[in-house]
Formats: structure tokens, sequence, C-alpha cells
């Protein structure tokens, strides 16, 4: 792509992509993209350190839940920011170190 971004398509599971990413990244941070079925897959296997949602209230009818059935705090995630702004509310989650 220009500015020189490339996207690699792995079909070994989350924990391959993510080895093959972290490689990449070369010590750098990785940021997981997709959708909430991804997101979950990973908070599910406690392979995400920390989480940026924007919340913004907006009605939007049927879709997926990202944290539907998903205990967070038996995983060892925690709310470690919230922010509040005029049109968002913005919220870190993390894993515990503990």
């Amino acid at each position: 792509m220009q500015g020189g971004t490339v996207f690699y398509f792995v079909t070994d599971g989350i924990e391959a992509a993510l080895k093959q990413a972290m490689e990449a990244a070369a010590g750098k941070d990785v940021r997981i993209g997709g959708g909430v079925s991804t997101i979950r897959q990973y908070l599910s296997a406690r392979l995400i350190d920390e989480l940026h949602l924007s919340i913004v209230p907006t009605f939007l009818g049927d879709g997926e839940h990202l944290f539907a059935n998903l205990n967070l705090p038996a995983l060892g995630y925690e709310c470690v920011e919230r922010v509040e702004g005029n049109r968002a509310t913005h919220v870190t989650v993390a894993r515990s170190t503990r």
C-alpha cells in the first residue's frame, strides 16, 4: 500500500498471527485489527495487554456484542482509565500483571 503498509493474512489461528506480528514489529507495539469475533478470541486467550474503547451512545440495533459471556475480571482484565468527553467516553481496559 501507499506509505509502506503491508497486510499479511494468517490462517493458522490467533496465536500464530500474533507471533508473526510480534516478530515483524521487532519489539514495537502490535495492534490487532478485526471485528468483534477477532477481539473476543484474543481477550478470551488473554493475549491483549490493553484495549482502548471509544464509546459513543448510538442505537444500532442487532449485532455482535463485544463482551457477551466474557468474564473480564476472571480473565484478569480491569478498567484502568476512563475519560469522559462531550461526544464519547474513552475507556482503557488492561490485563492485570498480578
